[in-house]
């Protein structure tokens, strides 16, 4: 399974993360020539989709300079690299509160491939995109789904010795933790965001102590 992780870069090798399979840079005006994760948020993300999905092929696709934020156009460049490349899963933990990038954002992502991203901005709120919330009291091996979207721990994959207040957190760790769940349904035949009710919200849900809902 191939799964694009569109952020900061990914260290490859660390101990989270392992083998990367590509990594490329995409700037407003192109290809970068940077892959490097100078932040570490990308090799976070990686490291919390790779504990769910320990045999996927991570690509980094890195859109973050010195900063987490970017320009649309390289956001736009990412999600046509990830279509053109055939990836199965695309994980942005980003996104845009900007309607008038609705129809960029939508075109570039075609059809063939399932994006993950915040669900209370641009792309995750477009239909057949996976939108995510957090919720801190879900665990992070599990989701719910509500009101048309999904909901999943807002918190990484823990660090040994660090309490977890003083490690990153947010709803990009939300998005990353469901990108490995739904990841995790696709090798079992399930679909998502269509396949999103019934035995899906028993069995990740009820069953794991994660509160659930009708949407």
């Amino acid at each position: 399974m191939k799964i694009a992780i569109i952020d900061s870069g990914i260290h490859a090798g660390h101990p989270h993360v392992g083998r990367v399979a590509g990594s490329v840079h995409m700037t407003a005006a192109g290809w970068g020539g940077d892959p490097v994760d100078r932040l570490g948020h990308g090799t976070a993300v990686a490291a919390a989709i790779r504990e769910k999905m320990p045999r996927a092929d991570l690509f980094a696709v890195k859109v973050f300079e010195r900063r987490l934020s970017t320009n649309i156009l390289a956001l736009v460049r990412a999600l046509q690299w990830c279509r053109d490349e055939g990836m199965d899963f695309v994980n942005l933990s980003l996104g845009t509160p900007n309607p008038d990038h609705r129809d960029a954002l939508a075109e570039a992502m075609g059809a063939g491939m399932t994006v993950v991203s915040a669900g209370h901005m641009l792309p995750g709120s477009l239909d057949g995109v996976v939108g995510v919330l957090s919720d801190e009291s879900c665990p992070r091996d599990a989701y719910y789904y509500r009101g048309g979207l999904f909901y999943a721990s807002p918190f990484p994959r823990p660090k040994p010795g660090v309490p977890r207040s003083d490690n990153l957190q947010g709803v990009s760790f939300a998005v990353a933790n469901m990108t490995g769940l739904a990841a995790q349904a696709r090798e079992r035949g399930i679909h998502l965001p269509a396949a999103s009710s019934g035995s899906i919200r028993e069995e990740y849900s009820t069953a794991r102590g994660c509160e659930s809902g009708e949407a």
